[in-house]
């Protein structure tokens, strides 16, 4: 292993080898709950596209174990409720979808009935008393935000600051036609592990020349073990900075070529990188290409099992051409997400063995560690500090 000394000091390679987060922490049922209520219940989740969700149709989703209902009204609004009526709390929303037949959520149970803001309108059937008040039995409501298509959903009143969310930034996509992309592959799959343990390897590339050889052929940088040149001993800001595709390639697929149009208001610099990251912790991340954009979404399922959501994003005119191969495109990165949940399995078996409590982080783990403080902060647990050296 090479030391700290032969790396620049801006090079995010770290100069001591933190612990990881103990083992009980993706095991334990009672842990689990208590990171569905201070991460996932207090961070906004990505539920899902903004131009798959048709107008006056309920629909389904769970966030932190809580069914909720989304809706967009005839003008577009967007809102989310919880999937409870609030007479006697009967489900509202029966289907993963469901047409209205009017301009109302009608509960049918009892058949209370509100509009889309949520507000209730009708009691039929029921004689109403004094101290009875509709305004007060609204249904409940969270919060929604729309980015890029995208629709996210918070359950705590006292949201984060959206701005934060995207590590990148929120303009970090705005050369790319976010918002009139549409989503022309999705796929779906359970992964027996830990929501942590996804999040953990998407941050390291340390497994990537063991793991992944078609994602090290597409960037040489990547069977180094790193995944960028700044992680290379040697490297400085000053060096020329190549596409880290391989030669001839420009995006992320099969052949390496575009799959259609090349978007027309990307940089040069945007270009030549070949991919964008950007990531929403702790529900989703986006990788934006030079032609497409994959988005990979997670849902927690149980302390050792959660839901991967992977979808293929395009213009509709290159989903349209007659020489367009979707396999191509999808087939590339389905062999690297299903290496990935392999790769992560196995750590969440290892970790029930009882002789391990806990471990260590390497120096090229940064964004490892950076998400365990993450975490550690949103348990309000004591983040990690390095003892210094005299």
């Amino acid at each position: 292993m090479e030391h700290r000394s032969t790396f620049h000091p801006a090079s995010p390679i770290l100069d001591f080898c933190p612990p990881t987060l103990p083992a009980l922490w993706y095991l334990d049922p009672s842990h689990y709950a208590r990171e569905l209520s201070s991460i996932h219940s207090k961070n906004w989740i990505y539920v899902g596209r903004e131009n798959d969700l048709p107008a006056l149709t309920l629909h389904r989703v769970e966030i932190a174990g809580l069914n909720l209902i989304l809706v967009k009204d005839d003008k577009g609004i967007v809102r989310c409720f919880h999937n409870t009526c609030r007479h006697r709390g009967s489900e509202l929303c029966q289907h993963q979808d469901t047409k209205l037949k009017a301009k109302l959520i009608t509960c049918p149970y009892h058949e209370w009935a509100y509009d889309l803001s949520g507000a209730l309108q009708k009691t039929p059937h029921a004689t109403t008393a004094p101290g009875f008040e509709k305004s007060e039995n609204n249904l409940f409501q969270a919060q929604v935000k729309l980015w890029n298509g995208f629709i996210y959903v918070c359950l705590t009143n006292e949201a984060p600051d959206f701005a934060l969310a995207p590590d990148m930034g929120i303009a970090a996509l705005d050369n790319w036609p976010m918002q009139d992309l549409v989503t022309g592959h999705r796929r779906v799959k359970t992964i027996h592990c830990n929501w942590k343990i996804f999040w953990e390897n998407y941050n390291e590339c340390l497994h990537c020349p063991g793991i992944h050889a078609s994602l090290c052929d597409m960037v040489p940088v990547y069977s180094k073990g790193v995944m960028s040149i700044s992680e290379i001993p040697g490297w400085t800001p000053e060096a020329k900075i190549n596409s880290p595709l391989k030669d001839g390639a420009s995006t992320w697929t099969k052949s390496g070529m575009p799959c259609g149009p090349e978007f027309s208001n990307l940089t040069q610099t945007q270009k030549q990188a070949g991919h964008l990251f950007v990531t929403l912790m702790p529900t989703m991340y986006i990788v934006a290409h030079i032609d497409y954009v994959r988005v990979v979404s997670l849902r927690p399922l149980g302390p050792e099992e959660t839901e991967l959501t992977a979808e293929w994003l395009f213009p509709q005119e290159t989903l349209s051409a007659p020489n367009f191969d979707l396999a191509n495109v999808v087939d590339f990165a389905t062999t690297v997400m299903l290496e990935d949940g392999a790769a992560c399995e196995l750590n969440q078996r290892g970790l029930r063995n009882r002789r391990y409590t806990g471990g260590t982080l390497m120096p090229q783990e940064f964004d490892v560690f950076n998400f365990h403080q993450w975490v550690r902060k949103k348990l309000g647990e004591p983040v990690y500090a390095p003892e210094k050296t005299p």
